[in-house]
């Protein structure tokens, strides 16, 4: 039996590897066609992006959002495909956890077994060697491997750069697009030079991991299809053409179970909601649900024009509230709590303490502005009217039907919005009346809106009417904790 170039591990972890990253790509695919565009500025402002995967021109002569840029990828390519944002979410974080613990089982097992030595260069010699081999390659003839090595330098260097460099680099500009992260550690975020830089570099390293791919297969077939693939098969370079028949069977199961996920995604989308937003969400409550925000951002950061998602309501009753800067408008505070209270938007204006923050907004899309909200510090309102000791949520009930102010949407009905009691007391979750010194503008929630800096945009509720105080929240809608969670499937805490 020949010695055993490859442990058992290594193999292992290389098909699992394959099968995580292959829905990664076409999951995070889903997640970019909502906003088509890239930037290297955090304002997202329309026209800037320096690459975009859209044909859409958008309307200079009447009111559009975000939600009008979203494009329709086919499933074929984007996971699920067909504007599935919130289920290409749950498959996207799910196959980042499975992705990231395939990785560190794989690292900490080469340095406990030694087989680091494979991926690391011990010379300055091996760069100008890895450069022959590169040559070589050119003049279509194969490099020999290095004494003792499975590798040849230029293999060398390329494994062990996506092993140490890249794959962490794409873990890390990933996590700076958490907006619980960015909330906390804002310099964390400047480290990449802002949100949007860590979107556009985390899409150029899957490029290139893309690159690696294509380039690794194809080197596959150049040193011989049935010896390397026999390599991650049996270990070692025997049985080629059983190896290659495995390979191309194993090939061919990814592509059904690609086929099969897709299909059961779209044909049973809340069944896959609950069952990945049961991992992902007891994830996020593990490391990032008690984040709080802590971002100051200065006047010379606001976003001159900060980007529309969601249209205002219709109705004839907030047409007039408008007409009249919303004299008559009040904010019913109820449910479970032992006070319960009507504020005036002249009570709320003259609240005891006005607070003012600078912070990061972050819509589910991807785009981002940065803005300045000025209003009444929830936790302050969650004591004037001393909710009960079973209470554990707050809802959002506001004044948009979906159905009637967004009938393209996939649903209809009140739009409300979930969080936990505990997120109330965050020192810069917020009911808004003012933005960027001003008041704040209908398209963007007026009269009231909420800010939670931890969470997405679409958990701050905008044009609130009520406030209702649960111990639980099944009964509500689909009662999955909020409309975009009952009728596009998204997850109910979305800290990243």
């Amino acid at each position: 039996m020949p010695e055993l170039d490859f442990p058992a591990w290594i193999r292992i972890t290389h098909f699992i590897n394959i099968i995580f990253i292959s829905f990664l790509i076409r999951s995070g695919i889903e997640i970019l066609g909502t906003h088509p565009k890239l930037y290297w500025n955090d304002d997202s402002k329309p026209g800037s992006e320096w690459a975009r995967f859209t044909r859409k021109v958008m309307p200079k002569d009447k009111l559009y959002d975000t939600l009008d840029e979203e494009e329709d990828y086919s499933s074929a390519v984007a996971m699920p495909g067909h504007k599935q944002l919130g289920l290409g979410r749950h498959w996207h974080f799910v196959s980042v956890l499975g992705w990231i613990l395939c990785g560190l089982t794989y690292v900490i097992l080469l340095f406990a077994t030694g087989e680091w030595h494979r991926f690391w260069p011990y010379s300055w010699a091996i760069f100008p060697q890895a450069f022959e081999d590169m040559v070589t390659y050119l003049s279509f003839d194969l490099p020999p491997t290095l004494p003792g090595e499975p590798y040849n330098a230029l293999q060398k260097l390329t494994y062990g750069a996506v092993v140490f460099i890249l794959a962490p680099f794409q873990i890390l500009t990933g996590a700076a697009q958490s907006p619980a992260i960015e909330a906390r550690f804002p310099w964390y975020v400047r480290m990449f030079g802002g949100r949007q830089w860590a979107r556009s570099l985390h899409f150029l390293a899957l490029l290139a991991f893309l690159v690696f791919i294509v380039i690794h297969l194809f080197m596959v077939v150049v040193h011989g299809f049935g010896k390397e693939t026999a390599k991650m098969i049996f270990g070692a370079e025997v049985y080629p053409v059983a190896a290659t028949i495995i390979a191309l069977a194993a090939l061919a199961g990814l592509v059904v179970l690609h086929w099969a996920a897709t299909k059961y995604t779209l044909a049973y989308p809340r069944s896959t909601q609950r069952i990945l937003g049961k991992v992902t969400n007891n994830t996020r409550r593990v490391l990032l649900h008690r984040l709080k925000s802590r971002q100051d951002y200065s006047k010379a950061d606001l976003t001159p024009e900060h980007r529309v998602n969601g249209k205002p309501p219709t109705s004839e009753e907030y047409k007039i509230m408008a007409a009249h800067n919303f004299a008559d408008y009040t904010l019913e505070v109820g449910g479970l709590v032992e006070r319960p209270m009507i504020f005036t938007l002249e009570d709320l204006l003259t609240f005891p303490t006005k607070q003012t923050q600078r912070v990061l907004h972050n819509c589910v899309q991807g785009w981002t502005s940065i803005g300045e909200w000025t209003g009444v510090p929830l936790r302050q309102i969650v004591e004037s009217v001393r909710p009960r000791p079973e209470v554990r949520f707050i809802c959002f009930w506001t004044m948009q039907d979906s159905g009637r102010d967004e009938p393209s949407a996939p649903g209809s009905g009140q739009f409300y919005e979930v969080l936990d009691l505990h997120l109330a007391y965050h020192e810069q979750t917020i009911l808004a009346y003012e933005m960027n010194g001003g008041p704040l503008p209908i398209t963007h929630g007026a009269p009231l809106r909420l800010r939670l800096e931890t969470q997405v945009g679409f958990k701050m509720a905008k044009w609130i009417e009520r406030i209702e105080f649960l111990d639980d929240y099944s009964h509500i809608g689909e009662g999955m904790g909020g409309w975009r969670e009952d009728n596009v499937y998204y997850d109910k805490d979305v800290e990243m």
